[in-house]
């Protein structure tokens, strides 16, 4: 694939500094160590490093072309363009070299502070109930239905080029629709510039990523979700938090969700459900003509009914039937997010999620109370190399909460299990908890298993999506899921 840097630049705001528009791109780089013979080489100036310190290593490479946000003197025969944003200028060219992508296919974003990978999890599968193929991307990688796209992302929300090389695979293999999750940060660092989003949805909005590195206040993150809806065709408005008028008047063709008050889209009726083939929340969704679904969704609590009513209201506005929406949601799971694993349901409730923290254990352990349980079974531990007082706050909300807790290892790192259960048990016993010790994390799952009784809930906490345990330096292959069903078929 090739492309002059007059095709790549279309759109995009920029001064000739020297060299020719015609010249010819092998491909485009951002990182002076993969620069090939060819290609242009785009300057970011990043929180650690500045592009334009490698240029003469992306020169050396065989760089023939640059854009720069600053001043620079390079060989006369290199073609230099000069941009204000040299990260928005990447999404820009990136969306251009493979060819614009987001334009063949309809193109959902979530954005929240929670709940965007639960919510993904559903529109995706409620589309593929309807029969449509359907690209995901987010927290848990990139998928086309349950395949992996083989490209390597480390964010939530992709670096851009990164973004339209998997747009351009979704587009291949035929996908019709593409639901993505929309982070502040890329938000904030252009990373979709250049995507050309149908549908936008605001979800929530909460503290959890006001820092240094992140943002600086509520404001400022704030108005980088807000920017997703001057992107988009029709956007998605959850009504039930503080924010979300703001939200609603800078919104495009919008269409309110709520839980709570008057909304295009009312969920009511929600309560828990616990029968043989279901563990989760049911309620009436009334759509905008007045005619009432019912929803039931094989994910528990009252989070999850509102995920499940924002992805309906996305789902019917593509045209979905309320028969194909019940049925994919009473089949819907998403890794390490409230997981209920089946194989276990004949006996006891068993369940996965990636709470790894007092706040978030403690809103899910109060839910999980809301089912009455015979006992809640809580299997945790802590991070190694983290501050003391979140081991110290999962043991309390533990010890509140929890009928029995099973300490185990999760990640400990470069710290001795003993040193983090120390504080764990600290905490525990502020509360007067039952608890017992089992270092090795597989032997814990085994033991709850082992000594589950009719009507339990066990509940695991900490590792969710993750596949491994982080010891001495050294990741080993670890899964949750994995090791529950080995236990299941070694007992057939």
């Amino acid at each position: 694939m090739q492309h002059t840097l007059r095709e790549l630049l279309q759109g995009i705001t920029y001064t000739l500094v020297q060299g020719s528009e015609e010249t010819v791109l092998t491909g485009i780089c951002m990182d002076s160590r993969k620069v090939e013979p060819g290609n242009l080489f785009l300057c970011i100036s990043g929180y650690q490093t500045d592009g334009h310190t490698y240029i003469p290593k992306a020169l050396e490479a065989g760089a023939t072309a640059l854009v720069v946000e600053k001043d620079v003197e390079v060989p006369t025969e290199i073609t230099v363009v000069k941009v204000e944003d040299a990260r928005l200028a990447l999404a820009l060219v990136s969306a251009a070299w493979y060819g614009h992508p987001t334009k063949d296919m309809t193109i959902i974003g979530l954005t929240g502070t929670k709940g965007k990978t639960t919510t993904a999890h559903m529109v995706k599968k409620i589309l593929e109930e309807a029969g449509n193929k359907v690209g995901m991307i987010g927290t848990n990688g990139a998928f086309i239905g349950a395949e992996t796209v083989p490209v390597e992302i480390k964010n939530t929300t992709p670096e851009s080029f990164d973004l339209q090389h998997i747009f351009s695979i979704m587009k291949e293999d035929g996908c019709k629709y593409v639901v993505m999750e929309v982070s502040s940060q890329g938000l904030k660092l252009n990373r979709v510039a250049g995507i050309d989003f149908d549908y936008g949805a605001f979800l929530n909005l909460s503290y959890d990523h006001i820092s240094p590195t992140e943002h600086a206040d509520m404001q400022e993150y704030e108005e980088c979700k807000m920017k997703l809806f001057s992107m988009v065709k029709k956007s998605v408005i959850f009504m039930d938090t503080e924010y979300s008028n703001d939200f609603l008047k800078i919104a495009k063709d919008p269409v309110t969700v709520s839980l709570k008050g008057e909304a295009d889209y009312v969920a009511t009726d929600i309560h828990n459900v616990w029968k043989d083939d279901l563990f989760g929340v049911e309620f009436n969704l009334k759509e905008p003509d007045g005619k009432i679904n019912h929803v039931s969704v094989a994910m528990p609590g009252y989070f999850n009914a509102e995920n499940a009513s924002i992805a309906c209201a996305i789902a019917a506005l593509e045209g979905v039937t309320e028969e194909v929406m019940d049925s994919a949601l009473t089949k819907v799971s998403v890794k390490g997010r409230t997981q209920i694993i089946p194989e276990a349901m004949s006996k006891a409730i068993v369940m996965i999620d990636y709470a790894h923290n007092a706040f978030s254990s403690e809103c899910v352990l109060e839910m999980l109370r809301e089912y009455k349980p015979k006992r809640l079974v809580c299997i945790f531990g802590c991070g190694g190399n983290r501050a003391v007082s979140r081991r110290i706050g999962m043991g309390e909300v533990a010890g509140k909460m929890a009928d029995l807790s099973i300490i185990t290892m999760d990640n400990p790192r470069n710290e001795e299990i003993s040193e983090i259960n120390k504080g764990i048990i600290e905490g525990i016993e502020k509360y007067n908890g039952k608890y017992i010790t089992i270092d090795d994390r597989k032997e814990a799952i085994y033991y709850a298993l082992d000594n589950a009784e009719d009507g339990d809930i066990i509940v695991m906490l900490g590792k969710g999506h993750e596949t491994y345990q982080e010891i001495k330096g050294v990741r080993y292959h670890f899964s949750e899921e994995e090791v529950i069903l080995d236990y299941f078929r070694n007992k057939e």
